[in-house]
């Protein structure tokens, strides 16, 4: 085998090499996010304790995450506002606060097609009333 040959070798197996151990790595990335979504539990916070005022909260779930601000007042949601939502395919779960505020409760149905992304932003809106 010549050196050039050789050289071109080597630069393939190290490319491959390097490509695989991408692979790996993002797979077990992946593995942690659903691992990461399936544990995601919501409380309902009891709307009645909440002082008026803005809260802010959000959740990570490495694919996905949202920031939130809620405000409050007379112990009921006047808005939530979704600040930032980084997310693969769930944008049709932008609309999600309206239904919270609508229903004024966290647990609504999710938006079929986003469910991922609707747990992260409702579990988002619970840790922002609940100052975690």
């Amino acid at each position: 085998m010549t050196k050039k040959v050789k050289i071109i070798l080597l630069v393939v197996v190290i490319v491959v090499v390097l490509i695989g151990g991408y692979g790996v790595f993002y797979y077990k990335r992946y593995l942690d996010y659903k691992q990461a979504v399936q544990t995601i539990r919501v409380a309902e916070p009891d709307l009645t304790q909440l002082k008026d005022g803005d809260y802010v909260g959000e959740h990570d779930v490495d694919f996905i995450r949202a920031k939130v601000k809620v405000e409050v007042a007379n112990h009921q949601f006047q808005s939530i506002k979704l600040l930032e939502h980084y997310n693969d395919r769930g944008k049709k779960a932008d609309v999600l606060p309206e239904k919270m505020v609508d229903q004024q409760k966290i647990k609504v149905d999710a938006i079929s097609g986003a469910t991922n992304s609707s747990k992260v932003i409702q579990k988002a809106v619970e840790k922002a009333l609940m100052n975690e």
